[in-house]
């Protein structure tokens, strides 16, 4: 909770490709070959376009350590990664009415996951508070399968799937993993208080797109909310 003093959170203009996330992005897949090199030195695919895609720079102490994309996968809007490799799953679901939150591009400076092992938490806590903003059915994971354990502890995850590959010309393998959002929220909360967040900097952070919100450090608000709802004790107490 303390690390999060430190912490500002960016909603990235996808239209923008000198964003330095995009630069964030290809070292850190070029750093393990999971992309081919190119002359721009950036990490971009076309679900960066689409119109339910989300992304966000996280900074420590004024510095980019780490990125997220999110979608908000609906019956209206069928893009996000997950579906490039499990449509088959998915698309059915979406028939019945079903949404969710599809994390991917989680990456990060190499320097910054050495220095700060919270990392992990405090990039994710973007789809924790993605869930509580959209209240979706379940919060997708198509990760590798040495990922999974983390999932599995933290939010619960279940596979659905075995291994495929995503769109985006990455070169890995995922599998599919699925947390139900109804079932997690309040046991994920009390074990990582610092996944909450205020209606406030949800709005903030998720509301509707303007040339303000991309220039706009978010400042996180897990303290006050966890507070609120007792699931947190300040320091003495």
């Amino acid at each position: 909770m303390d690390i999060l003093d430190q912490v500002e959170y960016r909603r990235v203009n996808l239209a923008e490709l000198n964003d330095p996330v995009f630069r964030l992005r290809y070292d850190a897949y070029r750093r393990e070959d999971f992309i081919p090199a190119n002359q721009d030195e950036i990490a971009t695919d076309e679900l960066d376009s689409v119109p339910n895609g989300m992304c966000y720079g996280i900074y420590i102490s004024g510095e980019l350590v780490s990125s997220i994309r999110l979608h908000h996968l609906t019956a209206e809007h069928r893009y996000s990664p997950s579906m490039t490799a499990y449509a088959d799953i998915l698309h059915p679901m979406l028939d019945r009415g079903m949404h969710f939150i599809d994390p991917s591009r989680f990456t990060a400076d190499r320097d910054a996951a050495l220095a700060f092992p919270a990392l992990p938490f405090l990039t994710l806590r973007l789809a924790a508070m993605a869930c509580e903003y959209f209240v979706p059915d379940y919060c997708l994971s198509s990760i590798r399968q040495e990922h999974a354990a983390f999932y599995k502890r933290v939010f619960g995850s279940e596979q659905w799937a075995g291994e495929r590959y995503l769109g985006g010309g990455l070169k890995f393998p995922v599998c599919l993993y699925a947390a139900s959002y109804s079932e997690i929220r309040d046991r994920v909360a009390d074990r990582f208080p610092f996944f909450m967040s205020t209606p406030e900097e949800r709005e903030a952070m998720f509301g509707e797109d303007d040339e303000a919100r991309f220039l706009t450090m978010i400042q996180p608000t897990a303290r006050a909310a966890a507070l609120a709802e007792h699931r947190f004790a300040p320091a003495g107490e």
